[in-house]
């Protein structure tokens, strides 16, 4: 057998195995999410972050059928994964939140004494603003609750602002 139809070969092996783990891990992701409590689009965008990742790997691992360079290989998968580390890293961490912080700070009519409405019709919530933190917007509630808001939160929702002395 010459060298191409080998490669072949191991490319639709390669694809197989990948469509067997696609649908295997799809329904185990599911199913276990689902006793979570999570929400069904949470659990989609899980769903499709790790099958992003298996997707990149059959790539890399198909590169290496067909004979590129391991360097090559290398270089081409660390440059995705670490794009895609960041962006993870940047949209689900504390770094979002302080992000957010330096954005609702410079750009956004917020400030210290303001009474905020969060718009959001699964957990609406208003109260005045006590404190702006680098993580956090800590509110009052007219019934004297305390409640932490992550500034990311803020950035995502429709807020609507009283300001003070109105």
């Amino acid at each position: 057998m010459d060298l191409v139809k080998i490669r072949v070969l191991e490319t639709l092996a390669l694809l197989v195995i990948y469509l067997l783990a696609y649908l295997i891990t799809r329904t185990a992701i599911n199913h276990a999410l689902k006793h979570t409590g999570i929400q069904r689009d949470r659990r989609k965008v899980v769903v499709k972050a790790i099958h992003l990742f298996s997707t990149l790997a059959v790539i890399v691992l198909a590169a290496g059928v067909w004979g590129l360079d391991q360097d090559q290989i290398a270089v081409f998968a660390t440059t995705i994964i670490t794009a895609l580390g960041i962006a993870f890293f940047a949209h689900w961490s504390l770094l979002s939140n302080i992000t957010a912080s330096v954005i609702l700070f410079f750009y956004h009519p917020l400030k210290s004494g303001d009474y905020i409405r969060v718009l959001d019709k699964d957990a609406p919530l208003e109260g005045e603003v006590v404190e702006l933190t680098y993580f956090f917007v800590h509110l009052r509630t007219r019934s004297g609750e305390r409640i932490t808001i992550p500034n990311s939160l803020l950035l995502q929702r429709s807020v609507q602002v009283e300001e003070q002395g109105k």
